[in-house]
């Protein structure tokens, strides 16, 4: 076999996660956490991972056990032993948004189990010493005292952050966004039908399978969507300024073969920019670019996504 044909050779998810050492689960948190470079795969299927990514994992001098520590998952019990404190304190410091879920899973009584990296609440701990002992700042109580739980909408926001990192287009970054949004906000901001058909083609595929039971599903279908009117404002103004930009690219296909008529676009292009959603501590999530003409404030959503960093809490997220 000659240098070229090694190079070009490619293997299936699940063959490269045997090469690795990782469940398929594994991988694919791999995969969106960027530890494992994928190509796109022949004609438009499934992504692939080329031999030569499997062997750079493998030479690396901490292979096996680095890549696996690097993607482990603990719940909350877990999570507590890593930071030597209560699951009881684990729970209210994640409530209040100091550490973001990863992943989640449904148990058999229906109830939402967060998971989150090892290796980050490890780092909390060492960073943070002050929160792992005494009572928790006014704040923090009185926030938790009010019922607040900023777990859902923090996994949110990094799910998208994870999703427009490995969107490969425009429209697949729009369509990101647009899974976070009910039929009602979606129509409000994509008028044309269309639009919302093709948003839907290039909807990701749900995080947690398709559970069997429907009311297993209706949970974790209610998860993905934002629930605060702020939340809702600030995706319904990033979907609006990812259509912009994916507009500029192409349109939606139509199926007449046609494109949009340019009253459209020009609809489009002078819809009034939704008033922005209160201001955040973290930084903004990526947001796409803004139309020529465009107002300040948008011109300044574009410049706290070039500064906000991927995989952590930022823009509509919450933080204590």
């Amino acid at each position: 076999m000659t240098a070229t044909e090694t190079t070009a050779r490619t293997l299936t998810l699940g063959r490269a996660a045997q090469k690795l050492a990782l469940k398929p689960s594994e991988l694919d948190l791999a995969v969106q956490l960027g530890h494992v470079r994928t190509v796109p795969g022949t004609g438009g299927g499934r992504r692939r991972v080329a031999q030569t990514e499997i062997d750079r994992l493998r030479g690396a001098p901490d292979f096996p056990d680095g890549l696996r520590e690097r993607v482990r998952t603990v719940g909350t019990a877990e999570a507590a032993e890593l930071a030597s404190i209560t699951a009881d304190r684990f729970t209210k410091l994640a409530r209040t948004g100091h550490l973001t879920p990863v992943r989640f899973y449904l148990n058999r009584y229906r109830a939402v189990v967060w998971l989150y990296l090892a290796g980050e609440v490890r780092g909390f701990a060492a960073h943070h010493p002050e929160l792992l002992t005494g009572r928790l700042p006014h704040a923090l109580r009185a926030r938790l005292d009010a019922g607040d739980d900023a777990r859902p909408r923090n996994w949110r926001t990094r799910r998208l952050g994870l999703l427009l990192r490995g969107a490969e287009d425009p429209w697949a970054a729009a369509a990101a966004i647009a899974t976070l949004l009910d039929p009602v906000q979606l129509a409000e901001v994509v008028d044309d039908p269309y639009e919302r058909a093709y948003l839907d083609r290039l909807r990701p595929e749900p995080p947690y399978g398709r559970p069997e039971s429907l009311s297993a599903r209706e949970i974790s279908d209610r998860l993905l969507l934002a629930d605060e009117p702020d939340e809702i404002l600030w995706h319904r103004i990033n979907l609006a300024l990812a259509l912009d930009e994916a507009r500029a690219v192409r349109q939606a296909p139509r199926p007449d073969g046609g494109v949009t008529t340019a009253p459209d676009l020009a609809r489009a292009s002078t819809r009034p920019p939704v008033p922005a959603p209160a201001p955040a501590p973290a930084p903004a999530l990526p947001a796409a670019r803004p139309a020529p003409g465009r107002s300040g404030l948008l011109a300044r959503l574009r410049l706290r996504r070039r500064k906000s960093v991927l995989g952590v809490p930022t823009g509509p997220g919450r933080r204590g």
